[in-house]
Order: C-alpha cells, then sequence, then structure tokens
C-alpha cells in the first residue's frame, strides 16, 4: 500500500499516527503482520502523540525540561566560518525518544508483561520477549540518524539520574558496535564526549532551574583505552566481542555460532598489550543502560545476547538491575523476517525515501531490461558483462556530473564467490580506465561480515579495510568501485554509491533481508541540500526479483528508462560553460562590485540599552495562591501562544537567577547574539524588578516569578529587548566602498535539485533554473532581446547578495533574481515576483539604495527593475528596454 497523499516530504514536521505507513490488508498474506509491522508500535505512537500534546504530562520535572529544550526551543549553531545556522533534530529521532522515555517513565511498561498491553496484532505472546529486563527496540531507517537517537537517550537517562531522587536510570553507558569498523564510525561522535557538545544536548545552564553543563561530567572508555572508571558518569564504547565471556578454544569457521569467528574472540585475560577485560569492568558499576548499535545481531541463541543477560545477572546478584537496553536498527528482524516483538518504535525505509532522508532507489524499466542477456559462457565476467555495462553507464553519469562539484561516485558490484569477484575486479580495471587502480574487492564470509580474527595477514587486510571504510567517500581516494563476494553489513557507511550491480541471487533463507541489500547505497551524499539523490539498481533477474520484494514494505523504487541513451537522473550541476563552443565566456562575462556592508551589526551597543526607557508593555502584578505558584504554564510549539496549565504535585523552588538566565539565553537565541550575557542579565534584571509590572518588585517572591511564566509577560519580555537589542545594534555606517569585484565566470560548480531548466545562449552558465515558471520565461525572453549582452540567474552560489534589515528588525540578505548586462557600463539588477510577502519593501528599497551606492562608487551604471508576474505574463515586449519602460517605477 503506497504512503497517505498527505504524508509530508518534511522530515522535521509532526507526524500523526493515521498518515503513517500501513501495509494493507491484502497484503498480509504469507508475510503476516508480524513481518511488516511491529505490534506494539500503532498503539505507542497515539499514547505517545496524546502525551506530547499535554506537554509530556506525568513525565518528571527533569524530562520535560529536556524534551522542552530539545524540541521546543530554536537552536541556533555558530559556524566555524562566524555564519549561524539551524539545528533540529528529525521527527522519526523526536519520536523514538519520546517513545521509550514514555514507556519507561509515564507508562512504567519495562518488562514483556506491561509491553503486551500495547499489542495491535493479537497474535503477540510473553515467549516472544528476548529479555526479562526492560529492553525498547528502536526502528530507524538506514540514514536517519541512529546515534543522534542514542546520544539523546543516553543524555536523559544522566540527568534523570542525576536530578530524580528515586531515578532507576543510570549515569553509566555501555554502547556495542557489532564489529570494528561500526566502532571507528561511533568513535568519531563519542571519542571526548564531542556528540554532547556538537549538538545541542545540554541545556543552557539556568534552563528551568539546573545547571546542566556544569552537571555534565562523563568519561569515556573506548575499547581497550580504559581510563578511571568511577561509580557514575561512564560511557564504554566497546565491540561486542570485548563483552563476550571467556572462549577455551579458538574459534572456527565450522561452529555452529560463527560470530567469533567473524569478529574475533574476547581476550580472557589483561595483558601488557591492554587488551582490557572490559565485561569485568562494566560489571563493577552499580548500574548500567546498554544501547546496541545494530542490533538486529541479537538473538536469544548467540553470544550478544548472552553478555548482556550475564551483565543483568551480574547487577542483579549484587541487589541492582539494568536500568534498560535500548536496541536500534534498521532491520530489527529474526532469520525468519519477523520483526522482534520489542520494538516500540517504527520510522521505515518507505517513509524515510520519501522524506528525503536517504536517497531514492531507481531500477530499470521493461524496455532496458529487455536489452540485457545472460550470455552462455563459462566465464563469470562474460555471462554478466550486459549487468556491468549497464552499471557502469549509470555510474559514468553520475560520474559526469557530480566529480564537477567534488564528489566522486561509487559503483558497488555483489558477486557469488571469491574468484569471481577477483575476476569482476580484474575485467572492471581492463575494461573502463575510470576504474583501473580504482577498484576495492572485500572478500567476505557466509553472512558478509569482515573477518576480524588475530592472524597477522588478516589483521594487516582489516586495517586496510578500516581505513577505507572512512575514506572512501574522500575525492582524493582513489577507488570508485567496490567488488564484494555480497552485500557490504553496517559500518560500510558509504555515502557516494550511486550504482549497485547485483550478480547473484539473495532470498530471505539466508538471512538477509532487500533493504540489506540496497542499504549501504542509500546513505545521502549532500546531507542537508534540498536535492533528491537517487541511487541506480540493476543486476540479474533472481537479484531483482529479491530487491523488488521490498515493496512488500511500501517501498516505491522509481523505474527509469536506463542505458547509453536514457537521460540521467539525480541531482544536477550549474557551471561556467566552458565547454560551450557556441559561447565567448570573456564576452558574456559580468563583473559585480562587492560593496562594503552598509548595515552592520555593532555588539558592544548592547550596553547602551536602558532598561528603564525601552518601549516596552507594563503589567500589574497578579497574586497567585500557593498551589498557583506550582503551576507550569505550556505553550504551543508552533507560535508560542498559551496551551495549558499543568499543576506539579511536588514543589518547585524557582531561583530569580535560574528565570532571568532562562530569558537571557532565549533573547540571546531571538537576536542570533553568541555573547552578551552577563551585560543582559543585569539589564533584565533591572527591566523586571523596576519596570515591568510599573513599580519596584522583589525578585525573590515566588509569587513574582509565578507571574513571568504568564504568556502575555513573557512575550513582552522578549519583545522589548530583541527591538531594543536590533535598533541599537544594527547600524547604517553608511559606507559606499567597493571593497573587490567578483566576475561570474569565477563562480563554481554547484548541485542542484533535478528540475525544469532552461538552456541559455547569453549567459556564462549552463543553466537557468528557477523557483517558477515566471523565471524560466523571463531567461527565454532575455536570450531573445536583441538588446540584452548577458545575463545570469542569481542565486546562493554567486553569492550576489545585498544585506538587508528585516522587517524584525535583524539584518538578512537578500538574492535579487537576475543580472542583465545591456551595454558595456549599464547592469540591471531585476526582481521577478509573483505573491508580494511582507518583506518585499524593505528588500526593495535596499536594493533601490544598493545601485545608487554602486554607480556612485564606480565606473558602470546600476539599475533596479522590478517585473510583476501578472502584467509580465499578459504583456509582449521586443526589447529589454521596451520592459524597463514599462515596469520603471513599479516596486512593491
Amino acid at each position: 500500500m503506497p504512503l497517505h497523499p498527505d504524508f509530508p516530504r518534511d522530515p522535521y514536521v509532526i507526524l500523526e499516527p493515521e498518515i503513517r505507513w500501513y501495509p494493507g490488508d491484502d497484503q498480509f498474506g504469507e508475510l503476516g503482520l508480524m513481518h511488516l509491522l511491529p505490534p506494539l508500535v500503532h498503539k505507542i505512537r497515539h499514547e505517545v502523540k496524546a502525551w506530547r500534546d499535554l506537554g509530556y504530562l506525568g513525565a518528571s520535572r527533569t524530562t520535560r525540561a529536556l524534551l522542552r529544550w530539545w524540541f521546543q526551543v530554536e537552536h541556533i549553531i555558530a559556524q566555524a566560518d562566524g555564519t549561524a545556522s539551524r539545528f533540529r533534530w528529525y521527527f522519526a529521532q523526536r519520536e523514538a525518544v519520546e517513545s521509550a522515555i514514555w514507556l519507561f517513565e509515564v507508562a512504567k511498561a519495562r518488562d514483556p508483561h506491561s509491553l503486551m498491553r500495547f499489542d495491535s496484532s493479537g497474535a503477540v505472546s510473553r515467549n516472544m520477549f528476548l529479555a526479562d529486563w526492560t529492553r525498547y527496540v528502536l526502528k530507524l531507517a538506514t540514514g536517519a540518524g541512529k546515534t543522534k537517537v542514542m546520544s539523546l537517550l543516553m543524555t536523559w537517562s544522566y540527568f534523570h539520574k542525576l536530578y530524580e531522587p528515586e531515578s532507576e536510570l543510570s549515569t553509566n553507558f555501555l554502547v556495542v558496535a557489532p564489529n570494528i569498523i561500526v566502532l571507528d564510525r561511533l568513535r568519531l561522535d563519542f571519542e571526548g564526549a564531542r556528540v554532547f557538545f556538537d549538538d545541542p544536548l545540554l541545556p543552557d545552564n539556568g534552563h528551568e532551574g539546573q545547571n546542566w553543563q556544569d552537571d555534565f561530567q562523563l568519561t569515556v572508555h573506548i575499547q581497550d583505552e580504559i581510563g578511571h572508571v568511577g561509580k557514575q558518569g561512564n560511557l564504554f564504547l566497546s565491540n561486542i566481542h570485548r563483552v563476550f565471556e571467556g572462549q577455551t578454544e579458538a574459534p572456527s569457521f565450522d561452529d555452529e555460532d560463527t560470530t567469533d569467528y567473524f569478529l574475533g574472540p574476547k581476550p580472557v585475560t589483561k595483558t601488557t598489550d591492554s587488551l582490557v577485560d572490559l565485561s569485568q569492568i562494566v560489571r563493577e558499576v552499580d548500574d548500567l543502560v546498554v544501547l546496541n548499535d545494530e542490533a538486529h545481531h541479537i538473538h536469544e541463541e548467540n553470544a550478544w545476547f548472552r553478555a548482556i543477560e550475564d551483565i543483568a545477572l551480574k547487577l542483579r546478584q549484587k541487589g541492582r538491575a539494568l536500568s534498560a537496553q535500548f536496541d536500534l536498527s534498521a532491520t530489527p528482524k529474526h532469520g525468519n523476517g519477523a520483526i522482534f516483538v520489542e520494538t516500540v518504535s517504527d520510522y521505515p525505509l518507505v517513509e524515510a525515501i520519501r522524506q528525503g532522508v536517504v536517497k531514492t532507489p531507481v531500477v530499470p524499466d521493461d524496455a532496458s531490461r529487455a536489452r540485457l542477456n545472460i550470455r552462455q559462457s563459462s566465464e563469470f565476467v562474460e555471462r554478466f558483462r550486459d549487468y556491468l555495462h549497464l552499471g557502469y553507464l549509470e555510474w559514468k553519469k553520475s560520474f559526469d556530473e557530480l566529480s564537477r562539484v567534488g564528489k566522486k561516485p561509487v559503483m558497488f558490484v555483489m558477486t557469488d564467490d571469491t574468484r569471481n569477484c577477483d575476476a569482476v575486479s580484474d575485467h572492471l580495471q581492463k575494461t573502463y580506465r575510470e576504474f583501473a587502480g580504482g577498484t576495492l574487492v572485500i572478500h567476505t564470509k557466509r553472512n558478509g561480515d569482515i573477518s576480524e580474527s588475530a592472524t597477522a595477514q588478516t589483521q594487516k587486510e582489516l586495517q586496510k579495510l578500516r581505513a577505507e571504510s572512512r575514506e572512501i567517500d574522500l575525492p582524493e581516494n582513489p577507488t570508485k568501485a567496490i567488488v564484494s563476494v555480497m552485500m557490504l553489513r553496517e559500518g560500510w557507511d558509504v555515502q557516494n554509491v550511486t550504482a549497485i550491480v547485483g550478480l547473484r541471487a539473495y532470498s530471505t533463507d539466508a538471512g538477509i533481508l532487500p533493504e540489506q541489500t540496497i542499504g549501504r547505497g542509500l546513505r545521502r551524499m549532500f546531507r542537508g541540500a534540498d536535492v533528491q539523490e537517487k541511487v541506480s539498481v540493476v543486476g540479474t533477474p533472481k537479484f531483482m526479483e529479491f530487491v523488488e520484494s521490498i515493496r512488500n514494505e511500501g517501498v516505491e523504487l522509481e523505474v527509469r528508462p536506463m542505458g547509453e541513451r536514457a537521460p540521467a537522473f539525480g541531482p544536477m550541476v550549474v557551471e561556467v560553460d566552458r565547454d560551450n563552443p557556441d559561447k565567448n565566456i570573456d564576452r558574456l562575462d559580468v563583473e559585480l562590485p562587492v560593496m562594503k556592508a552598509r548595515l552592520e551589526r555593532e555588539y558592544k551597543n548592547v550596553g547602551q540599552i536602558d532598561p528603564m526607557t525601552m518601549p516596552s508593555r507594563t503589567f500589574a502584578l497578579r497574586t497567585f495562591s500557593e498551589e498557583e505558584q506550582r503551576d507550569i504554564v505550556f505553550k504551543q510549539v508552533d507560535d508560542e501562544s498559551f496551551s495549558h496549565v499543568t499543576r506539579l504535585d511536588g514543589d518547585i523552588a524557582p531561583t530569580p537567577q535560574n528565570v532571568i538566565g532562562f530569558f537571557v539565553n532565549a533573547i540571546r537565541r531571538d537576536a542570533r547574539l553568541v555573547s552578551g550575557f552577563d551585560i543582559l542579565y543585569g539589564k533584565l534584571k533591572a527591566f523586571v524588578g523596576e519596570r515591568l509590572f510599573g513599580r519596584h518588585v522583589d525578585l525573590e517572591d515566588r509569587n513574582v516569578l509565578r507571574n513571568l511564566s504568564i504568556p502575555e509577560v513573557t512575550q513582552a519580555i522578549r519583545d522589548a529587548f530583541r527591538n531594543a537589542i536590533n535598533a541599537l545594534i544594527v547600524v547604517d555606517r553608511g559606507d559606499a566602498r567597493i571593497q573587490t569585484t567578483r566576475k561570474l565566470s569565477a563562480v563554481g560548480p554547484t548541485m542542484v535539485a533535478r528540475q525544469d531548466e532552461y538552456r541559455p545562449k547569453k549567459s556564462v552558465f549552463n543553466r537557468v533554473v528557477g523557483d517558477s515558471s515566471l523565471e524560466l520565461d523571463f531567461a527565454a525572453s532575455l536570450d531573445q532581446f536583441p538588446d540584452v549582452a548577458s545575463f545570469a540567474r542569481n542565486s546562493a552560489r554567486i553569492a550576489f547578495k545585498i544585506e538587508y534589515q528585516a522587517t524584525d528588525g535583524r539584518i538578512a540578505d537578500y538574492f535579487p533574481d537576475f543580472i542583465v548586462k545591456t551595454g558595456y557600463r549599464e547592469v540591471w539588477i531585476v526582481e521577478t515576483k509573483g505573491r508580494i510577502d511582507i518583506e518585499d519593501a524593505p528588500k526593495w528599497r535596499r536594493l533601490v539604495q544598493w545601485c545608487e551606492d554602486a554607480t556612485n562608487a564606480g565606473k558602470v551604471v546600476y539599475r533596479p527593475l522590478f517585473v510583476p508576474e501578472a502584467e509580465w505574463k499578459t504583456s509582449r515586449f521586443a526589447s529589454f528596454a521596451e520592459a524597463a519602460a514599462a515596469f520603471g517605477g513599479r516596486h512593491p
């Protein structure tokens, strides 16, 4: 069943339970409900939605404070280049965290019996649950950010244990990876507790009465690098074999359980090589939370589960308990395809593809497949030559496009045994010059894992593969094709795969899932960019049949023509059209002035704010009862309007320092200030104490502090200070100097989403892409006007921007639509417009001023022109001069 028609493409918006993917009754059949949907998730989603809508009612004060900080406060992160960007967690990440927290803290569903009440299938029984301790499985599609979910859960557990007197959680964490390559990836985030400070996980000191950043003290121990282990505040990051019980015999490929053979045996004693028995260390702490990455490896019969079970038993022997186990996986399924019954949240691949969190898989249409033949030959490569060539052609299209923006696409080929793997590698390098010296062969075993055994030769090879897994996406890395006996398992999070070629058959009987088969190609290359990325999947009929079985899970595989003459798809590049023999780039070039900014932010002026005279509303001080003083006022997330009031049962004791500090940080975020806390704190304290209520008030009085949570009062404080700050720090210097100039021909290539385009004759660029048909139509007209020498559609890549003061007082950037050269010393800056919005008037005034300044400062005349869509579409002009005459004097 396809996704609901109202399912949004924005991965940040809250998803309503009613529009989530559902397979449809016709798909149950042999697959069964538990092969397609986690049986507990439907009811949990509805419960969590109701809880979210009620402002997290029933959760502890610490939990509510954290959830509000993470998901309701706007986070502006300063960048190294001095700019700032907005940080948000995907809703899928938020929902996973909320589900685990709600179950643990509010529903108190911490054992199989209590979880069973959320069963929607009627088929769940107690013996389906793997553990008798608290275990939640969180299902997130590949590339949806499982590591960020882990960091959110650890932050919650840490502060809950620290601040809540009866907390059953922990400040000690064991993060377990299935192999050394996944461990390397996790190390990048957790070493030195980096992720907790890079992401806005820790609230500002003073947020809802706690000193979060000062109180967060976490020691990170990675693999055998064990430092001092205290009773609290430890994060152990380990490969799973470091946690196994000791082995008395060397593992063998013939073992019934080959985990140790593939992952390597656990060291059994401490040695001078620092092979520390981590399993013993984690048993020495009094409480522990376990987080398993790629947790589909955990089965009741394997050593991974038994290791965790042993930790739980050791804690019970000490009169303690394993606080919780959080398992994260894109495919938490048993060998028979059934989803782990403990799964409590689900962000399936079908939803991740729709929202652009991962690439869209594209398969060849029937006509393209009809041209492929399995040739009659005893040679593996010769039999599948057509498939390899089609994969190459698809890869080559992406390579020709993406290499222009510094990206190096990768092709991934799956074969059936090591001998044929080597043969394919040899064929690629001899047949295609791009792959010569750029093909990596990876020999895997039965399940796609790479051996981590201790032989010197294997360790040498493993170190090479570990380096390749980290570096293969780098442009300077020579690898352009990977050939493997099987699909690559987790840890190989290569982002640059644009073509997958499958030359072997798969079946679910082998414990391989179709989403795992294409999973290595789903991670995005351009994270955060507004482009739809795609990965071509081609292969033998049996391989494609297996891959396309993923449609049972709602995944919509895009079907397109492929081959030599098929059009390219995926992102495209806009660049200077130097290879076009019909263009004289020097004649078409435009040299634009880079003006000294007239408007600047003078941060030192914040000290000039006079809290006693700045414009503001004043309020009569209301008197609240003792009970009302414990009220917590909730606001809507989107517009901060009043939602409801919840009265706490326990006592709270907010201090004026914490309350004032909270407002200061909110005001700093509003004004995009990265400093000035001390100055604003004094100003705000004076404002509240002497001005806000029309008389002096005692900030130690809890009734006064309760007045500050009235929505109208809160908003008045933030409005008054934001306006005062913007009025003081935004200064017009009156400076109209030209600092330097920049030619359009110097603009580098950039990636854009594939969309409608116009191929211009009078532009240095190869494409014109726009936000509307108006812009493409206008570009086509400019090409025809005899008095236009050249033009360009402006964009962020050209970086022709003009600073202006937005209606909310901040300084913002304005990018005019078109640059039109009509003569050697005449350039028009054109704004085409459909619907007028509130920001258009200040933008236009600033453009007029910029043109005047640039003209006076240089030797070129710059003229502004405003072109309204309605009149443009109903007019016909023979020249640009006619259009300029018709629209001259128009403005928004």
